[in-house]
């Protein structure tokens, strides 16, 4: 069923809001068998009125945020009623919940607030139980205005913690009806690091066409999330396609983040991690220590170039002086130190230089060196080419230090 959701209200436009009611209806509707097909936000007035009218013939059901308040750009309710040749109506029972909300909290009942209550018979109350403003539910109609039956129409609060409530008890309750029983489509993304999308897309994308599969992919700094929908049967077959055509690189199902992993593989083998950033900035640590669990692995992070500051001082033991010079020195002796003035049994080091920043001993601009220090394997550092600005190069060398820890990790044996 064609599902089109129109979100109102100017501050969405004018940026003073953030509209996060896409991302969390699509959600919301998803595992109940329903996806968003189009969406549009307009400001409030005249333009809710055109956008109703617009979705009114082309889709099976319609959904819209906003415009349910007490105020005079309220006026969702009044448009819906005037499309569907409805008169509004005072409801006894929704003005007496909101004279006794507002009555324990002291507020006086004012006539602009009252006409929240009022609603055409022809629908149904969608209960907020969270606020004032009740939501409505309008069953197909014969559309005053078009001549044809109107979709199924529901009217929802702006405000998140009222709508999240009402989606979840009156919204989906309501749309599962709507649907025939019977298997779904299964939505699952995997997630592919150190892949360029390109690649990625070149190297599976006509084959999960053939299986009938529907794909999509999305880029992130150093990884792809290749979006699966499909039966199980689908699924498993895309799960064996890009773990032949990718091999680690593909993190398991139901990963989110390559960190995710990381710290709970860690966990799962009772081992820590170091850090030293020279020039990631505290990231790497910041996005191992927004995992839960990481309070378990992560023993200690250092941000900043004290050992180069010891080099441009000129300061005798300065490993750019005592390993023969350059970043991937530095890289390998900030991993070396991060180990072993810790408990950790990984350490990962990052250094280099950002783009339109040449190095003093002449590495060019972009240049990144990781290390990774092992308990077992001593260090070992590779060398990177990130030609992107500074935020982009933070995260493509933190992802990059990332993988090389999954990637030891997997190549280790697993404790029993």
């Amino acid at each position: 069923m064609r599902i089109e959701l129109i979100n109102t209200g100017s501050e969405l436009l004018l940026g003073q809001v953030a509209n996060t009611h896409l991302s969390y209806l699509a959600e919301a509707l998803w595992p109940a068998g329903f996806s968003i097909d189009r969406q549009v936000t307009v400001p409030d007035g005249t333009a809710i009125r055109d956008a109703l009218a617009d979705a009114f013939t082309r889709s099976e059901i319609v959904i819209v945020t906003g415009g349910l308040g007490p105020t005079t750009d309220d006026i969702t309710r009044d448009v819906a009623a005037e499309l569907l040749g409805l008169k509004l109506q005072m409801d006894p029972a929704i003005a007496l919940s909101i004279e006794t909300r507002l009555a324990t909290r002291d507020i006086k009942l004012t006539p602009r607030i009252l006409r929240q209550a009022e609603r055409p018979a022809e629908s149904e109350v969608l209960v907020n139980s969270c606020g004032t403003a009740p939501g409505l539910y309008f069953p197909p109609l014969p559309a005053k205005e078009t001549g044809r039956t109107s979709p199924h129409l529901f009217l929802l609060p702006g405000p998140p913690r009222e709508l999240k409530p009402m989606v979840e008890n009156e919204l989906l309750p309501r749309l599962k009806k709507l649907l025939p029983e019977g298997p779904k489509p299964i939505m699952q993304t995997w997630r592919v690091v150190g892949v360029p999308e390109s690649t990625v897309e070149e190297a599976v994308g006509e084959s999960l066409i053939a299986l009938g599969i529907e794909p999509g992919y999305c880029a992130r700094p150093n990884e792809v999330d290749v979006r699966i929908i499909g039966s199980a049967q689908q699924q498993e077959a895309a799960a064996r396609l890009l773990s032949e055509k990718f091999g680690t690189a593909v993190l398991p199902k139901d990963t989110r983040s390559l960190e995710q992993w990381v710290v709970e593989e860690l966990v799962r083998r009772h081992m820590k991690i170091a850090t030293a950033e020279e020039c990631t900035g505290g990231l790497l640590a910041s996005k191992i220590t927004d995992i839960p669990g990481s309070r378990q692995v992560f023993c200690s992070g250092t941000v900043g170039s004290t050992l180069r500051a010891g080099e441009q001082k000129g300061a005798q033991n300065s490993p750019l002086q005592t390993e023969g010079g350059g970043l991937e020195s530095l890289a390998r002796t900030l991993a070396t130190q991060a180990m072993e003035s810790s408990t950790a049994d990984y350490a990962l080091s990052t250094t280099g230089s950002s783009e339109g920043e040449a190095d003093d001993d002449g590495t060019p601009p972009g240049t990144v060196f990781i290390g990774l220090a092992t308990k077992a394997a001593g260090v070992h550092v590779e060398k990177y080419r990130f030609s992107t600005d500074r935020v982009t190069l933070k995260q493509l060398a933190t992802q990059a230090a990332l993988k090389m820890l999954r990637a030891s990790l997997l190549k280790s044996e697993s404790p029993a």
